[in-house]
């Protein structure tokens, strides 16, 4: 590439990022005084970017504002971004604030893990039985399955630990069986993905190459995790705090290019390199590090949503998928509000504090996308079928803080009522 060439280049690239970044601190706002995440008005802003450049100015306006090399670096941008956002993910993953014991966390985990996967198994039957081109694709139908079974069982985390946040339930009962019980649903929900793009690259035949790859990637996690705990990482993390900024960003971005080489998805690669980081309390060096590298990161996240939105929804569709639409939601918000309700009452918990988690459970934000982009790259998804599982997604994740304030107030009305009734059944 010629340098005439590279400078307007970098030049429309930087102002393409920072126009996002700008439109992502208006939606940042928006979201605020509507009381939902940022993630939900980033996400919008994602979906709404092309199709508005279109309507103003058709095809020939979207090809001038970010034609195809200026796209292709903003996706490298977006992933990075990503994929740095993604280390801190993987580092709360094994943080000892959510470590909750005890028969209420097994069932818990597993209503909100199980009938989410046996539901999104059934929106799968249902794509596959219907034989819409629009929806159906190509993909196998395993790797369909299982990616929708996934789709359908995804918690936030990082979404679910800043509404905990927000509402100062972190430490409370609701809060800690809602913070394991979404990581170890995120843990099972990663290497199920693996799975479905595995599945979806190579078919059955794929499945010992994904094996090697899993287990390799296992071996490399364990003896990173032992690497870095030893004294002289410990000191080195310490005493160079910009070189162990630099050296993390680079673990991830390696590990997630060794796990796109072999067809999987690279946002795993960052994941483990995350979880392969030491816990070392709030102010630690490395939770530090970690802070700075994955706040980098989430700062250029909306750029993911931009070029995703981009990609799918500047094609033409043959129609709102209503239909899927509906499914999709439906069977999202009662799988995981039913099975999380059912797992925690099993476990011991009150009506109300299911309820509550229930709610809080039922949120996807971020993952859920990534999970999406995921399936979307390895042509698992349609577009059609992608657009009605993003719009499940804004729908759950929207819905999740006005629902729980609605329960909040409930349970607040019953207590008082029943507040009388035990004052009197106590006098002699």
């Amino acid at each position: 590439m010629s340098v005439s060439h590279w400078l307007p280049l970098t030049g429309h690239v930087t102002l393409a990022v920072a126009v996002v970044l700008a439109g992502a601190r208006l939606a940042h706002l928006l979201a605020r005084r509507t009381g939902q995440p940022a993630v939900v008005a980033e996400i919008a802003l994602g979906m709404i970017a092309g199709p508005l450049v279109l309507r103003l100015g058709g095809t020939d306006a979207l090809d001038v504002v970010v034609p195809p090399d200026v796209h292709t670096w903003l996706d490298y941008i977006g992933h990075a971004g990503l994929a740095l956002f993604l280390v801190g993910i993987g580092h709360e993953l094994r943080s000892p604030s959510v470590s909750v014991k005890g028969r209420s966390i097994v069932t818990t985990t597993a209503g909100a893990l199980l009938v989410p996967l046996v539901c999104g198994g059934l929106l799968a039957v249902w794509v596959l039985a219907g034989d819409d081109p629009a929806l159906r694709g190509h993909a196998p139908a395993p790797a369909l399955f299982l990616l929708l079974a996934v789709g359908l069982s995804v918690t936030a985390v990082p979404v679910l630990a800043r509404i905990l946040v927000t509402r100062d339930v972190v430490d409370t009962v609701v809060g800690r069986l809602a913070m394991a019980s979404a990581v170890v649903i995120d843990m099972v929900a990663w290497v199920l993905l693996a799975v479905a793009v595995g599945l979806a690259s190579g078919g059955s035949e794929n499945v010992p190459l994904l094996i090697l790859v899993v287990s390799v990637s296992a071996t490399g996690y364990v003896a990173l995790s032992v690497a870095l705990r030893s004294t002289s990482a410990s000191r080195l993390a310490a005493g160079r705090p910009r070189g162990t900024l630099v050296g993390i960003a680079v673990l991830a971005a390696g590990a997630a290019a060794a796990l796109r080489h072999w067809e999987l998805p690279d946002i795993l690669g960052a994941l483990l390199v995350g979880a392969a980081l030491p816990s070392d309390g709030p102010e630690g060096p490395w939770s530090r590090a970690v802070r700075t590298v994955s706040g980098a990161g989430r700062t250029l996240v909306p750029v993911f949503f931009v070029t995703t939105g981009l990609t799918v929804f500047t094609r033409e569709f043959d129609g709102m998928p209503w239909a899927a639409m509906a499914m999709a939601v439906s069977l999202a918000i009662v799988g995981k509000v039913s099975g999380t309700y059912a797992g925690a009452r099993l476990g011991g918990e009150s009506h109300w504090d299911g309820l509550r988690l229930g709610v809080l459970l039922n949120t996807r934000g971020l993952t859920e996308l990534v999970v999406l982009q995921a399936g979307f790259s390895a042509g698992i998804l349609t577009p059609d079928l992608f657009l009605a599982l993003v719009v499940m997604t804004l729908v759950t994740t929207a819905m999740t803080g006005p629902v729980y304030s609605l329960v909040e107030a409930r349970a607040a009305r019953v207590d008082a009522s029943a507040a009388p009734r035990k004052k009197e059944m106590a006098r002699p």
